[in-house]
């Protein structure tokens, strides 16, 4: 971690969390974190879906909810950024406090639930980039109280797919009551069904992908897989936060509900990756996510399986500069291994990790 890194991240961690993040965000809308120049390198670029990524990294869905500052994140260095989760209509989310640090174990729970400004001004900012450079993905997701929730998901295909790079339909996050029930089978076929049919109903058809949870056992892996070839969903995000609580140093607040994410969830995460990876085949996509926050996490994510990977809660605790350093140490390594590209890389430790349990 840089200086200026150690400085930034000492003054926001005076404030809670959530101002914190807010703080962040209006510091990147007025261009002031500073971070190396975006590293570009031929070897770090990946074909994925038709989509031309000029790295692997990118930013995960759940920092910039409102779509505020996609081409600011692009600018420290992703490949791509997610931006969301969006809901059709704007709502609060969850009573405060509700996202928590713990800091010995580099990793925070949130139980945020949705909050974001809705669909119609968050489509204002995307529209309003239209014709710029760059790789910015959409997250969709249903409102807390919606009657239909598949319908909110048709109404995010049809109004983000004119703006978006891909489509992430978000049926995975726990803040939600009742959202990961519509990872069982029968639920899960008829909302991929709908969307594939909003899709087509639309101009412009950007890929989907599917973002599951973590905490899933090997028989729901096995019917998401079936689901998602049958429908023929582009691809899938593995994985959001998990409900679940490993060993923690934080003891604490490990008490609090919500999301954990950060270093403790690598290996779970990791884990589903290759399993998902054995049962999807070596064609369909796959984006790793979970306890990314070096290198050598990020390149352990493709060995697994993962066509992309993405970040968030690693950068609370290692600084705007993460992506460049992340990057930097990619080209090391393939340097050193004289690798014609880290796609090379994919697979190399499939079976290591989908052997392992649940």
């Amino acid at each position: 971690m840089s200086v200026l890194d150690r400085l930034g991240q000492k003054f926001l961690f005076t404030f809670d969390p959530e101002t914190a993040h807010g703080l962040s965000i209006a510091a990147l809308k007025c261009g002031l974190p500073v971070a190396r120049r975006p590293v570009r390198d031929d070897r770090l670029t990946v074909s994925v879906c038709g989509i031309d990524f000029p790295n692997p990294l990118g930013m995960a869905a759940g920092y910039d909810k409102n779509a505020d500052v996609p081409d600011a994140l692009l600018g420290l260095g992703f490949g791509f950024a997610e931006v969301g989760t969006i809901t059709p209509l704007p709502q609060a989310g969850n009573p405060k406090p509700r996202i928590f640090r713990l800091t010995s174990d580099e990793a925070v729970i949130n139980r945020l639930g949705f909050n974001n400004e809705g669909h119609e001004a968050a489509e204002k900012r995307l529209a309003a980039r239209k014709g710029r450079a760059g790789i910015v993905g959409v997250n969709i997701g249903a409102n807390k109280d919606s009657t239909d929730r598949v319908s909110d998901y048709e109404r995010g295909i049809v109004r983000f797919a004119p703006h978006a790079s891909y489509l992430t339909v978000n049926i995975s996050s726990p803040n939600t009551p009742g959202l990961r029930n519509m990872q069982a089978r029968e639920q899960l076929g008829e909302l991929l069904s709908r969307v594939i049919a909003a899709r087509s109903a639309v101009s412009v058809k950007p890929p989907i992908f599917l973002k599951i949870a973590p905490d899933l056992v090997e028989p729901e892996l096995k019917d998401i897989a079936a689901e998602v070839t049958e429908k023929q969903i582009d691809g899938i995000i593995v994985s959001n936060t998990t409900i679940s609580r490993p060993l923690l140093r934080s003891a604490g607040v490990a008490r609090e509900a919500g999301g954990l994410s950060g270093k403790p969830l690598f290996e779970r995460s990791t884990i589903v990756l290759a399993k998902m990876r054995k049962l999807l085949g070596p064609d369909r996509a796959i984006v790793g996510v979970g306890g990314v926050d070096s290198a050598e996490t990020a390149l352990e994510k493709i060995r697994a399986g993962a066509d992309l990977v993405q970040l968030y809660t690693g950068m609370i605790y290692a600084g705007p500069s993460l992506p460049g350093r992340i990057l930097s140490g990619m080209i090391r390594f393939v340097e050193k291994e004289r690798l014609k590209s880290v796609r090379d890389l994919r697979d190399s430790r499939l079976d290591f990790w989908a052997s392992k349990q649940l």
